[in-house]
């Protein structure tokens, strides 16, 4: 075989120039990574997600030298930062715990531990899934008799207004149908960016996701004097702002607020819709907390049932996507890492590009889905379980009502924090006022003023804590959230301590 002395020659240089770029790439034996700072991609790298941030790292850090026998000004973490019932010590719900455990290992069903509604639940959920089996893929828009479950179970809540299983797509969590139909609405460069209105305060994920997908945060501000009201004025000012650099088309609305706590009334979903309508924009309604309603006149309405109420051309026209999930409510199944969308009006051939979207996710987990249809069809009167679930679930709501008003009532008794009522969801969002000498030295640590507080109120009384700006505020004011998950020995304590480290920290830098 005769070689090409060219071609020889060729290929040697090209290795050696090859060759000669490795070897410039190395320092002290050690080749640059591929995957840097620098390299990656930089959408990433500008996500930022407060709640699990790094006050949170700081407080696993102290739980660790607390275990090591390191002496502290407290004996544990309370974590107040993020809603996790059952890590909080909420008491899981009995029939949801049979059912699944049935589900997980059928030979139970032998069991007469297991009461026969809970035994006939499971059986239904195995015959619905492939080889009857919970470890079994399922379709990528979840259990097909699953939907059909949510289907009536919108339909109950709504007044029978229809809902549609081909329109319900389980995910895992809320989350992942959040960021599913965020997929889908961001597009477009420069001036024509996707625009998505979000509420200030607001839950972390719709920045971080907007961060992740490139689109333009557009905020509307809450009004915290009016109980965190939303003010359609507020949203037509902020869109008139920010159709000057990019292109509206979504707008996110999260009911009952987190992490403000408001419940809308009926009449201020009407002007939200005909907003939204007029505007010509996607509707967003997370409503993962539509089982936690406490105070006194506050009532859950979905944006679904207003919409249809609202008839044409409303009804017909705003496009919807709405949200709920088993993480919160009563159920507190936050990892099991169940949820649901409802698409409205949505275009039949976008809803095939969803279908693609989550097909790459292969399915949402199933015994997340499991959870979720215990939440849509749970026992029925007469059945034997009825009793003790329905107790449990009042328990657990009748709790929360009420370390919603204590956590008002010991704050607003310190002067200089302002919290306002907890109408729903499990966080209350107080403002703080901080002396200019805590201002001044926030500033010069590199701080923001609300993280500076929240860092010492951990490292002083061990509580847990988010500051507002991670959620977003108005300039010149500051916040933190706090869950109101605690029990109520433990929730008092750490208000009780709370308010005295404030007059403590308020003092040291007057």
């Amino acid at each position: 075989m005769r070689i090409n002395r060219q071609m020889l020659s060729s290929s040697y240089r090209l290795w050696t120039m090859a060759n000669k770029n490795i070897k410039e790439q190395v320092v002290n034996g050690i080749r640059d990574k591929v995957l840097t700072l620098d390299t990656m991609n930089q959408s990433v790298k500008n996500m930022e997600y407060a709640v699990l941030g790094p006050i949170l790292l700081r407080a696993m850090e102290l739980e660790k030298e607390l275990q090591q026998g390191v002496k502290k000004p407290f004996t544990e973490i309370i974590r107040a930062n993020i809603g996790d019932a059952h890590a909080m010590g909420q008491k899981p719900i009995t029939f949801m715990c049979q059912v699944l455990a049935l589900c997980q290992y059928p030979d139970l069903l032998n069991s007469p531990a297991f009461p026969e509604d809970a035994k006939k639940r499971a059986k239904r959920i195995l015959q619905a899934c492939e080889g009857h089996s919970t470890g079994s893929y399922s379709a990528s828009t979840g259990i097909q008799m699953i939907r059909e479950d949510v289907a009536g179970y919108i339909e109950h809540r709504d007044g029978g207004i229809a809902s549609d299983p081909e329109n319900i797509f389980l995910s895992t969590g809320a989350t992942s149908a959040i960021m599913a139909v965020l997929n889908l609405l961001v597009s477009g460069k420069g001036k024509n960016r996707t625009g998505v209105m979000i509420p200030i305060p607001q839950y972390p994920l719709y920045s971080a996701s907007l961060a992740q997908f490139d689109a333009v945060q557009i905020n509307y501000y809450l009004d915290e004097e009016h109980h965190w009201a939303l003010d359609v004025a507020e949203l037509q000012e902020a869109l008139d702002q920010a159709k000057t650099h990019c292109q509206p088309r979504v707008l996110c609305v999260i009911n009952p607020g987190n992490p403000t706590g408001q419940v809308l009334s009926h009449e201020n979903i009407e002007a939200v819709i005909r907003f939204a309508c007029e505007e010509h924009l996607f509707l967003m309604a997370d409503e993962v907390y539509q089982e936690n309603i406490y105070a006194e006149g506050s009532q859950f309405h979905s944006f679904k049932k207003v919409l249809m109420e609202m008839g044409p051309p409303y009804a017909q026209q705003l496009e919807l996507a709405s949200f709920h999930s088993c993480s919160k409510g009563y159920m507190g199944k936050c990892g099991f890492r169940g949820g649901y969308t409802e698409v409205v009006n949505m275009d039949p051939a976008v809803k095939q590009q969803m279908l693609k979207l989550l097909s790459v996710w292969v399915c949402p987990p199933v015994p997340g889905q499991i959870v979720m249809d215990i939440v849509m069809n749970p026992p029925q009167p007469g059945e034997p379980s009825y009793e003790q679930f329905q107790q449990e679930k009042k328990g657990v709501l009748g709790d929360l009502a009420e370390k919603a008003w204590l956590t008002e009532k010991i704050l607003n008794k310190q002067p200089g924090i302002h919290c306002n009522p907890v109408q729903g969801a499990m966080f209350s969002f107080p403002r703080i006022e901080l002396p200019p000498k805590a201002l001044q030295r926030a500033k010069e640590l590199g701080q923001a003023a609300d993280m500076f507080f929240c860092i010492k109120l951990l490292e002083e009384t061990g509580i847990c804590v988010v500051p507002g700006s991670g959620f977003g505020q108005k300039d010149g004011t500051y916040h933190f959230r706090m869950t109101i998950l605690p029990s109520l020995e433990k929730l008092e304590i750490l208000l009780e301590k709370m308010s005295q480290f404030y007059a403590k920290f308020t003092q040291e830098y007057s």
